[in-house]
């Protein structure tokens, strides 16, 4: 298997070829590439040096001493994933960040030993232009991220001698103030030679190619031409969108940038304060001014340092003449007048409130390091078995290394789960939401309708029936499969008396019972005739949190609306560990925060649309098969009423941050229930996922507690008053008991089973904070 790998130097480029290759991603597979789609910054990390941290690893948390080794875990399972998945024997990858940051022999022997084992021609190209080009957009770059220092240290290098080894002293690391040695230090890549020999080394002088970087060529719709020639292809790739090119930065707003960033850095120093970086870019964006750009000639004594180095590269690999051939000379660079009176202590001066009040202090910071020790030290416990097999033990050391990992990089992140957004007061009682008699569907209409697939739900069927009536949904269509528990008896006399239609499913077909299910539902009158329609499990409740809680209320609210995204917020078992008659809305008020991106079941939604015949197919989260006629007709909102069309139209079963909404609605998600219902729901499996087993780490995923949550019990009256009317009867009441008590008797049947047992004990005892919930999610191999 070949891999050639794009390594820079520069960034844009690289962006440029990457952008390339995933155009023409269907063509270059036809001719046996593959264009990998891995993370190329995850990809330098797993090979950096622990301690050559840099702007990119810093902001993507990506600093931790553990992070090396778990990203090189990662691709070690990854690669051959991947490679054993395609039928390609080529694959190509760009990654400038390979080529710009990793300036160390071991970090490249790192890189080696890491693709060695899945690749026996490993093929490195570089593309170059003249170095005081490739400088002056190198330092607009590093002042737009904080540089301090002026070119005067990249002409004094120049005068020097060694430049890879000056451009690499000293380190001066202090990334809590934004000072990183590749964003303040010189570029050490423009020493092209010495690039060359330091590939060499690692991969053999052979494997390591030059070629010239035309870079307007490049960002043309003409661009693929280049990556046809570095693959060898026989045929050209077609023409490719060329994007948007930016313009040089003007030279009076560089030395304003400048300035300011030293500033700055000195009042983050003597404040001991971290700046976040859209704070530290929206000042910088503010002291823009225009003006001509910095150009190459006037940085001729760079050129003139790497003249003999360039010589010999140019007879070495002929194609780079033009690309090496310097501009002519211009009077010396000085750095351009700011204009206008600037003087950044008064800039910062204007922007200490802000500074101020969006800085992190440090100690907030080394306080978050304690946690994350804290919290690693709970990891470890979690994760020790001493009579666990050696193959066990390994996995588990993998998988702690990476909860780890995770938990510090999500305490710095912008996906740390926080409750800030929650709806105020819902952690406080409301007014009971009053009683609504059922309306009166015109003929012909089967009126708002829940389809839905259960298998053993007994004890839960008739609140969740009884909820969903009060809230204004008219109709219901039930499947099951494989019931043991009652389920079809409570069902079928549900049938009896007019308030649903219950179908067996014991003989589904395909890959699951459930979409078997909602396959059969599209053929029903029920739902031909509906006018709205919802798939939710009954573990699920319609929380409608505006007007007086019902349908109608939040339909007036978003009136345009044919699709809405029903976010979940997950609840957790909240100390309850046995079976209980009481309704399951009240017993678990604990959940997730509301700001919960992550991991990915978090924001799952489930989808409630108008009947309008937009969508061909019917599917768990949403509905599919959009009929593109139709596709102007529909509006997607979120739970807030807001638009999210572009998002949803399509594809998609989960909420982002930028279109997660809770505001009006949201969907109250208890997966758990109390600790012996989740013992019965992992002894039966699951109505989607057959094959799927339910485990721990389940319960990681699903057991949120940190935060509270009463909106839905303002239903609670109302609730009692229907399940009282229908418990009236007498055969419901019969069969409603009889499957409570037969969970009753599973669970305690189950706590005798050592498995099952072990099983409840470790599930109680795991005791995770929000953040560290989150971490140990994406660890798991669900996720991964």
């Amino acid at each position: 298997m070949r891999l050639t790998l794009f390594i820079g130097p520069t960034e844009k480029a690289a962006a440029r070829l990457r952008n390339i290759l995933q155009q023409q991603k269907d063509a270059l597979l036809k001719d046996g590439i593959l264009a990998a789609d891995w993370n190329h910054v995850r990809l330098y990390a797993a090979c950096a040096a622990p301690d050559a941290v840099g702007l990119l690893r810093h902001r993507r948390g990506l600093d931790s001493a553990l992070i090396g080794a778990t990203l090189r875990d990662e691709f070690h399972a990854l690669i051959p994933r991947d490679l054993a998945e395609t039928r390609a024997d080529h694959v190509v990858l760009s990654a400038a960040q390979l080529g710009n940051l990793l300036s160390r022999p071991e970090e490249l022997t790192r890189l080696r030993d890491l693709l060695s084992p899945n690749f026996n021609d490993i093929r490195i190209i570089a593309h170059l232009e003249e170095q005081a080009r490739l400088l002056t957009a190198h330092y607009a770059f590093a002042v737009t991220e904080g540089r301090r220092n002026s070119l005067t240290q990249e002409l004094a290098l120049a005068a020097q001698g060694n430049w890879w080894q000056g451009a690499l002293e000293p380190a001066g690391d202090a990334p809590d103030f934004g000072l990183f040695s590749d964003v303040q230090n010189p570029p050490f890549w423009l020493d092209y030679q010495t690039l060359h020999s330091h590939w060499a080394d690692a991969f053999g002088a052979e494997k390591v190619e030059f070629r010239p970087l035309d870079l307007p060529h490049l960002l043309s719709k003409d661009g693929a031409r280049e990556v046809s020639d570095s693959l060898d292809l026989i045929t050209p790739l077609g023409p490719v969108d060329p994007g948007r090119a930016l313009a040089p930065l003007p030279a009076p707003w560089l030395t304003r940038m400048r300035a300011f960033n030293d500033v700055l850095i000195r009042y983050l120093q003597a404040h001991d304060l971290s700046c976040s970086r859209s704070t530290w870019s929206q000042m910088l964006q503010a002291l823009q001014i225009g003006g001509a750009p910095i150009t190459p000639g006037s940085l001729a004594p760079i050129s003139d340092h790497f003249a003999e180095d360039n010589a010999a590269l140019i007879a070495q690999f002929p194609a780079l003449a033009e690309a090496l051939t310097p501009d002519a000379p211009e009077p010396l660079w000085r750095e351009a007048d700011p204009e206008l009176g600037f003087r950044a202590t008064q800039y910062l001066a204007a922007f200490a409130h802000r500074i101020r009040t969006t800085a992190t202090p440090l100690a907030q910071k080394r306080a978050e390091a304690e946690m994350a020790g804290q919290s690693a030290s709970k990891f470890e416990e979690m994760l020790s078995d001493p009579a666990a097999s050696e193959a066990d033990r390994e996995a588990n050391a993998h998988l702690l290394n990476r909860v780890k990992v995770n938990h510090e990089i999500i305490l710095s992140s912008p996906f740390r789960p926080h409750n800030d957004t929650a709806p105020e007061g819902e952690d406080q009682p409301a007014p009971a939401y009053t009683t609504v008699a059922p309306r009166q569907l015109p003929p012909g209409s089967s009126g708002n309708v829940i389809v839905g697939c259960m298998k053993n739900e007994a004890p839960y069927i008739l609140e969740w029936v009884a909820y969903h009536r009060t809230v204004g949904f008219d109709n219901f269509l039930i499947y099951t499969n494989d019931c043991t528990d009652g389920t079809d008896a409570v069902l079928g006399r549900l049938q009896e008396m007019g308030i649903l239609q219950h179908r067996n499913n014991d003989n589904w077909k395909g890959n699951s019972p459930q979409q078997h299910a909602l396959n059969q539902a599209l053929k029903e009158p029920l739902i031909r005739d509906a006018d709205w329609i919802a798939h939710i499990d009954v573990d699920e409740f319609v929380n409608i949190r505006t007007g007086n809680g019902r349908l109608e209320d939040f339909f007036a609210a978003a009136p345009e609306a044919t699709n809405i995204a029903m976010t979940w917020r997950l609840f957790g078992h909240n100390r309850v560990t046995a079976l209980s008659e009481a309704p399951v809305i009240g017993q678990f008020d604990h959940c997730a925060p509301s700001f919960c991106p992550k991991p990915h079941t978090a924001w799952g939604f489930k989808t409630m649309f108008r009947n309008i015949g937009a969508y061909e197919k019917l599917s768990c989260h949403r509905p599919n098969k959009l009929d593109d006629a139709q596709a102007e007709r529909v509006k997607w909102v979120n739970g807030a009423g807001r638009d999210m069309t572009h998002d949803a139209l399509r594809n998609g079963w989960r909420s982002s941050k930028s279109n997660i909404g809770y505001d009006l609605l949201q969907l109250n998600h208890y997966a758990l229930r109390s600790a012996d219902s989740f013992l019965i729901k992992r002894q039966r499996g699951r109505a989607l996922h057959v094959d799927r087993s339910i485990g721990i780490n389940y319960w990681i995923r699903m057991d949120w507690n940190d935060h509270r949550d009463l909106s839905i019990q303002r239903n609670l009256p109302r609730l009692r008053a229907e399940m009282d009317r229908l418990l009236a009867d007498e055969q419901l009441r019969t069969h409603h008991q009889a499957g409570l008590a037969w969970h009753r008797a599973k669970a305690e049947e189950l706590h005798q089973i050592p498995e099952f047992r072990d099983l409840y004990r470790q599930a109680l005892n795991t005791k995770l904070s929000a953040t560290e919930r989150v971490a140990y999610a994406l660890a798991l191999d669900m996720e991964s």
